[in-house]
C-alpha cells in the first residue's frame, strides 16, 4: 500500500463537534483507516483529555494513538501559543512501527545497551528512526539517551520534552494516558525518516582545539586561556552589534573531528554558565575533553532564520518521497525569538514542502547532532516521513 498523511490545527479549548468534524474530514480526506496518529494539545484540553481521545480514535479509526501536552502547538504554516490541538494521521503497510511506554520500573531494569533490544524487539539493522515524547519531571533524559545511543548507534531520534504550565502535563499512548518517563514509535519499514535540527547559531571567531580542560571547565584553547578565546572571538563581530549579543553568546563542540571544513550541524551547541577573567576559564554545560575542536556561536533572530533555511534545505535533497512531519520547537522560538508567529512551520513549509505536519512548543529538543542523538535547548527539531 501507498502511505498516505493528513493533519490539522484546531484553535480553541475542547469541543466536541469540533473535535469530531475535524477527525472525520481527516479520514475522509485520506480516504482510508488511520493506522497511526500523534495528537498534541495545549493544557486547556487536559480536563477532557479522556473523551478527545475516545473521540479521535471513534471518528478517525484511529489503531494507534501517541501524543502530549504542549505549551503550544504546531501545524501546516501555523503555530498557536494559545489554546488548541495539532493532529496528524497516518496511513502505514502493516509492520511499519511498534509503540512503547518506557516507566521508571523498565529503566531501574536496565542492565546495558542490549536491553532495549530486549524491550523494543527491535534490532539495530531494523530501526529506521524513533520519535519520542517525554515527561518533563524525567531528570534522566540524558542518561537515557547515552544509553539508548549505544542501543542503537547512527539511528535517528527526534521529539521533544511535554510543555505545560504548573505541572499540567500528559503523556498519551495507543489513546490513554499513561504514567510513563517517555513514550517513543519506533519505525521499521514502510516509511523512511529524515532528521532535522537547528540549533538557531551562526559561529564566530575560528574553531580551535581545547588544550586544557578539568570537568566542565575549560582553561585553554589553542594554547591561550578560554576567557581570551572568548573575548577574541566576540571582538570579531561587528562593533555595532556587540551590545545586542553580548548575553547570546554560546559554545559550539564539534561532534567529529575527522572533518576537512566545519559548516553549521557540526557542532553541539552548549551554554557558556559562566567565566572567571582572573584564571582565564570558562564553564560550559557540557564535558569537554583536550583536543576537541571548539567553536563559539551567536543566536540571534536572523541566526537562527538563516540556520533553519539552511537545514531545511540539506533535508529536503536527503528526502526521497516525503509524506509528513513532525516539528519539535523551543517554546523560546516563536514569537519570542523571531517576534511574529509561525516561522519555524513556514520555513519547513518553503524548503522541505507544503506537507501534512504536527508538532508543539517543548521544553527541550531532542534530535541527532553527527551520528549522536542530545538534548537541546532553542531548538527546532523535526522527523520527515518518507514513503519508502
Amino acid at each position: 500500500m501507498t502511505p498516505k498523511a493528513v493533519s490539522h490545527v484546531h484553535t480553541g479549548s475542547y469541543s466536541e463537534s469540533a473535535l469530531i468534524e475535524a477527525t472525520t474530514a481527516l479520514r475522509e480526506q485520506m480516504g482510508t483507516n488511520a493506522s497511526l496518529g500523534f495528537f498534541f494539545a495545549t493544557r486547556e484540553w487536559a480536563e477532557n483529555l479522556e473523551d478527545s481521545l475516545e473521540l479521535i480514535r471513534l471518528h478517525g479509526h484511529v489503531s494507534q494513538l501517541i501524543g502530549c501536552s504542549g505549551s503550544g502547538v504546531l501545524g501546516r504554516r501555523i503555530e498557536l501559543e494559545q489554546a488548541g490541538f495539532s493532529l496528524l494521521l497516518l496511513s502505514l503497510p502493516a509492520g511499519s512501527f511498534e509503540t512503547f511506554a518506557i516507566t521508571e520500573d523498565d529503566l531501574d531494569a536496565v542492565d546495558d545497551a542490549s536491553f532495549w533490544h530486549r524491550f523494543t524487539g527491535i534490532s539495530p539493522d531494523k530501526a529506521h528512526a524513533w520519535v519520542v515524547v517525554t515527561n518533563p519531571a524525567f531528570d534522566g533524559l540524558e542518561g537515557w539517551l547515552a544509553t539508548w545511543n549505544q542501543a542503537y548507534p547512527g539511528t535517528p531520534t527526534v521529539g521533544g520534552i511535554a510543555g505545560a504550565p504548573d505541572n499540567e502535563y500528559f503523556l498519551v499512548k495507543d489513546g490513554d494516558v499513561v504514567d510513563a518517563v517517555l513514550v517513543a514509535v519506533g519505525f521499521t519499514a514502510g516509511v523512511t525518516v529524515e532528521s532535522l535540527v537547528s540549533q538557531g547559531c551562526r559561529p564566530i571567531g575560528e574553531p580551535l582545539p581545547i588544550t586544557k580542560a578539568e570537568d566542565n571547565l575549560i582553561l585553554e584553547i589553542g594554547n591561550i586561556p578560554a576567557y581570551q578565546a572568548l573575548e577574541n572571538a566576540f571582538l570579531s563581530i561587528p562593533a555595532l552589534e556587540r551590545t545586542s549579543v553580548r548575553n547570546n553568546l554560546f559554545l559550539g563542540l564539534a561532534v567529529s573531528e575527522y572533518i576537512d571544513e566545519f559548516k553549521l550541524g557540526d557542532f553541539l551547541i552548549r551554554n557558556i554558565l559562566g567565566a572567571d577573567p582572573q584564571l582565564g576559564a570558562l564553564a560550559v554545560g557540557a564535558f569537554p575533553r583536550v583536543g576537541q575542536t571548539v567553536q563559539f556561536q551567536l543566536r540571534d533572530m536572523r541566526s537562527a532564520h538563516s540556520d533553519l533555511v539552511e537545514a531545511g534545505r540539506r533535508a529536503r535533497q536527503r528526502c526521497r518521497a516525503p509524506l509528513a512531519i513532525l516539528l519539535f520547537s523551543c517554546v523560546g522560538r516563536g514569537r519570542n525569538l523571531f517576534g511574529v508567529l509561525n516561522h519555524d512551520p513556514s520555513v519547513i513549509a518553503e524548503t522541505i514542502g507544503d506537507l501534512p505536519l504536527a508538532g508543539f512548543f517543548c521544553n527541550g529538543e531532542i534530535g541527532p547532532v553527527g551520528s549522536q542523538t542530545f538534548l537541546h535547548g532553542y531548538t527546532a527539531s523535526a522527523a520527515i516521513l518518507n514513503a519508502e
